[in-house]
Parts: C-alpha cells; sequence; structure tokens
C-alpha cells in the first residue's frame, strides 16, 4: 500500500478523471464437458458473480485518485476563493472610495450653484425692492401732478371770464397752455414708465421664483447627497435596492444639468442689470420732469406778475384819466352854463335893438330915414345875431364835447371795472391758487 500511495503521488490523476467503475462482471458457467471436469460439480456455487484481484486493485487505485483529486481540486478552489475574496473586498473599497470621493465633489458642485442661486435670489429680491420704491415714487410723482393739471385748467377756466377787450391771448395764457400740455406729457410719460416698472418687477420675481425653485432642487440634492456620503458599511439605515442600479430616462447629463443653472442665473443677471438700468432711468425720468414743470411753472408766475403789472399800470392810468375827465366834464358843464348865459344875455339887447327897428319903421313920411341910428341899429343887430349864432355854435360844441366826455367817462369806467376783473382773476383768483402748486421733492415723487 505505501509504494502504492508513493506511485499516486508522482503521477497525480488530471481533475478530469472520473469515478472509475468496476468492470463488469465475469458470469464463468461450469461445464461438465471436458477432460478436467470431475469436482466441476462440488464448487459450482463459488464460481459465480465474483471479481478479480485485479479489478480489486484498480477498484482501489481509482478510489486513491479520485480522493486526491478530489482534494487538490477544493484546495485550489479554496485559494482561488480567498484571493478572489481579497480581491474583490480591495475593488469594492477602492470602488465605495471613489464613489465616496465623486459624491463629495458633486456636493462641491451642488453647494457652488446652490450658493450662486441664493446670491442670486438675494440680489434678485433686493433688486426688485428697490425698483419697487422707484414704482412707488412714480405714483406718489403722478399723483403730484393732478394738482397742477387741476390749476392750469383752473387757470384758464378762470381767464376764460375776463371781459372785452381783455379778453385776449396773452403771455400768460401762452405758458399756461404749454403747463397744460406739459403737464399731459409728464403724466402719459410716468403711466408708461409706471407700466414698464410693473413688468420688469413681474420679469423679476418670475426669475427670483424660477432660481428659488432651482435652489430648492439644489438643496434637497444636496441634503440626498450628503446623507448618501455618510453611509458606509456599518450604517443601519441602508438595505438592497435592486432595482435602482439604472439610468432614468429623464436623467440630465452634468453638461445639461450646469447649462440650465447657468442659463437661470445669466437670465437673472440679465434682468437684474436691466432692473439696474431702469431705477436709474427712473431717476432721472422723475429728476428732469420735476425741474420741468418747476420751471414752466415758475415761467408762468413770472408772465402772471408781469401781466399783473401791466393790469396795475393800466389801471393807474385809467383811474388818472377818469380824474381827468370828470374835472374836464365839471369844466365843460360850467362852460356850458356860461354859453347859455351869455346867449340868454344877447336876447335882450337884440330884443331892444330889434324893438328900435319895429318901432322906427313906424317912422311916417320923409321921416322914415336912413341916418346914422338907423345902420347902426342894423349893424347891432347883425352883430347880435353873428354873436348868437357863434355862442350857439360854441354851446353846440361844448355840449359835443361835454357827449364825448361823458361816454369817455363811461368807456373809462367799463374799462376800469374790466381792468380790476381782470386784475382780480389773475392775482386773486390764479395766483393764490397756484401757491398751492408741488414742490420739487412732491413732483420727484419723494413725498
Amino acid at each position: 500500500m505505501a509504494q502504492t500511495e508513493v506511485l499516486l503521488t508522482k503521477e497525480p490523476i488530471p481533475q478530469t478523471v472520473q469515478p472509475c467503475e468496476l468492470p463488469p462482471k465475469v458470469y464463468e458457467v461450469a461445464c461438465n464437458t471436458g477432460a478436467h471436469t470431475s469436482s466441476g460439480l462440488a464448487t459450482a456455487g463459488f464460481r459465480t458473480a465474483k471479481y478479480l484481484v485485479d479489478e480489486w486493485f484498480q477498484n482501489c487505485y481509482a478510489r486513491y485518485h479520485q480522493a486526491f483529486a478530489d482534494r487538490d481540486h477544493s484546495e485550489q478552489q479554496r485559494h482561488g476563493s480567498r484571493q478572489l475574496v481579497a480581491e474583490t473586498e480591495a475593488l469594492a473599497r477602492r470602488t465605495q472610495q471613489d464613489s465616496t470621493r465623486k459624491v463629495g465633489e458633486r456636493l462641491q458642485d451642488i453647494h457652488c450653484w446652490k450658493s450662486e442661486l441664493q446670491h442670486e435670489v438675494e440680489e434678485l429680491a433686493a433688486e426688485t425692492e428697490l425698483l419697487l420704491a422707484q414704482k412707488r415714487r412714480l405714483e406718489r410723482a403722478l399723483d403730484a401732478t393732478a394738482m397742477p393739471f387741476s390749476i392750469a385748467t383752473d387757470n384758464l377756466q378762470c381767464r376764460e371770464r375776463r371781459q372785452h377787450p381783455d379778453l385776449v391771448r396773452d403771455r400768460v395764457e401762452v405758458e399756461l397752455l404749454k403747463e397744460a400740455e406739459l403737464i399731459r406729457n409728464v403724466q402719459e410719460l410716468l403711466k408708461r414708465t409706471i407700466l414698464q416698472a410693473v413688468n420688469q418687477i413681474r420679469l423679476n420675481r418670475e426669475l427670483k421664483e424660477t432660481c428659488e425653485m432651482d435652489w430648492s432642487d439644489k438643496v434637497e440634492a444636496y441634503n440626498i447627497d450628503e446623507t448618501c456620503a455618510r453611509y458606509s458599511n456599518e450604517s443601519t439605515q441602508v438595505q438592497f435596492h435592486p432595482h435602482s442600479a439604472k439610468f432614468e430616462e429623464s436623467a440630465s447629463t452634468p453638461e445639461t444639468w450646469a447649462k440650465f443653472t447657468q442659463e437661470d442665473l445669466l437670465r437673472a443677471e440679465r434682468e437684474r442689470l436691466g432692473s439696474a438700468n431702469l431705477r436709474t432711468l427712473i431717476d432721472a425720468i422723475l429728476r428732469d420732469t420735476s425741474e420741468d414743470l418747476r420751471l414752466q411753472c415758475d415761467a408762468v408766475n413770472l408772465a402772471f406778475g408781469q401781466r399783473c403789472e401791466e393790469l396795475e399800470d393800466a389801471l393807474h392810468k385809467l383811474q388818472n384819466h377818469l380824474r381827468k375827465t370828470l374835472r374836464e366834464i365839471t369844466d365843460q358843464e360850467h362852460q356850458v352854463a356860461e354859453l347859455k348865459q351869455a346867449i340868454k344875455g344877447k336876447e335882450a339887447p337884440l330884443r331892444v335893438a330889434q324893438t328900435r327897428l319895429y318901432q322906427r319903421s313906424h317912422r311916417p313920411n320923409v321921416e322914415l330915414c336912413r341916418d346914422t341910428a338907423q345902420f347902426r341899429l342894423l349893424s347891432e343887430v347883425e352883430e347880435l345875431n353873428m354873436s348868437l349864432a357863434v355862442l350857439r355854435e360854441k354851446l353846440g360844441e361844448a355840449e359835443q364835447a361835454l357827449r364825448n366826455l361823458e361816454d369817455t367817462r363811461l368807456s373809462l369806467e367799463k374799462d376800469i371795472a374790466v381792468k380790476t376783473n381782470s386784475l382780480f382773476i389773475d392775482r386773486q383768483k390764479c395766483m393764490t391758487h397756484r401757491a398751492h402748486y408741488p414742490t420739487i421733492l412732491q413732483l420727484a415723487g419723494y413725498q
């Protein structure tokens, strides 16, 4: 047996050798025919279905070889298993470390974009608040223009109540029309600017909401990846998820993921810059419109002041002329009375002279003589008639002059009343109302 084991050790049987089986039994039936069949009947029962010695040794050798092959194969399998276990454990450890590192890098990327989004959201919120303040300034400025427009239209309506000949298109009316037109243009400009600010605020809020949604998604993804990064082989929360090892059809790529956030940030930055430019434009509009309105208000006030001075000067001159006219009327009335008295005073001498001539015309015969007395009486009557004619002519002229003076007095009094009314409208009505004109700060929307 020892020699057999040595031989087996020197020549190992390949692993592919199958277990040997015994050869088929040989059945030898005793035959009674032959020369040596004298003892066949005695051993007939011991010679059937028996293995040969060689077959027995062959079977043993086959068992030895099979056992050795199985042990060798098992040893090789154990060695390979240990090596595979070590390799897979190292591979799993390296893979897990690499995955953890990748998740950490992803966390850094998410944190970077999340910080950018948060900063942009804060910037958009601050910019929107500033733009809302500018919008409120625009609305206050628009409300403030209602008072100047009411003042201008009221001044124009009041001045329509002026009487002829003061109902003229003077410089005050021209400036008032310019002021009303300027206020209407300013109101239209402010309304358009308010609408533009409202649209910009809507865009800012939409972009802010978009960035907030992206930021919220990244916060959720960051929390998920942070939880994943903390998992280890000793974690108790881990479990099998066989169907999770596949890509979702709707999953994005790192390029599209970064591009999506970058586009949101670019659009948000673009709208934020547009909002800042709009705020600068609103500042310039409010500054220019308030200055224009105040300059036009000063021009109207200056025109009113000059017009009131002109009216006062004309009123003083008219009153002076009225006083002189009244004095002249008085003097002319005295003159008319004197002329009437003079005419009346010539009537008595005329009656005397005419009576003398009439009486002398009754002289008889030759006594009816054209003597010197007769000629003198005739010349006296002629002189008296001429004097009366001249006096009556002067009386007519004096009475006409008196009537003219009365007409002039009436005209002066009417013109004084018109000028007084115009001065009252311009100074008491219009300029008093214009004292409530808004300040430049109110027109700029600060109050």
